[in-house]
């Protein structure tokens, strides 16, 4: 089953809400290009406004993280980091990104460890559902496509620096 949710390219998201763990889907928002670090070399992305940045928490925890390592993924250009298969951090990793245009979910990958961006490590009750960009939203298909979903706005607040 396939179901459409819209989604604009500001500071809103939407969050896909299991049992014990959360997706968080946003919008590239503008043309931009993603490096991908891994032990042995680097690569960059092109993504399109339209094109989505998911933000995984298989094991669930607070929501700010999740928006952090997105907004440093869309706004600030951070590098996505990929670790080699049996790293011991991988174990530790709390939230895992991905960004294109179409990206799958799986529980059968080690956290952390994909440079390929069209699939994403999440919990079993996300496995099988895919996320397909398309123009003001987010088409979402597969057995886990019935999950709850919220659209949420979040800004981080303005700091001025004192003189």
């Amino acid at each position: 089953m396939l179901k459409k949710h819209n989604l604009g390219t500001g500071n809103e998201y939407l969050l896909v809400q299991g049992i014990n763990s959360f997706l968080l889907v946003g919008k590239a928002g503008s043309s931009l290009c993603i490096c991908i670090e891994t032990a042995d070399d680097e690569y960059c992305q092109g993504l399109s406004p339209d094109d989505l940045i998911v933000v995984s928490a298989p094991e669930g925890g607070p929501l700010e993280p999740a928006i952090m390592l997105l907004e440093l993924v869309r706004k600030y250009r951070c590098p996505l980091m990929v670790l080699p298969k049996g790293h011991p951090g991988s174990k530790r990793l709390r939230y895992v990104v991905s960004a294109g245009e179409s990206i799958r979910l799986s529980c059968s990958i080690e956290l952390g460890t994909h440079p390929e961006q069209d699939v994403l490590c999440a919990a079993g009750e996300f496995t099988g559902l895919t996320l397909q960009a398309v123009n003001g939203g987010v088409v979402m298909g597969g057995p886990a496509s019935d999950q709850p979903v919220s659209l949420i706005h979040y800004s981080f607040p303005k700091i001025q620096p004192s003189a």
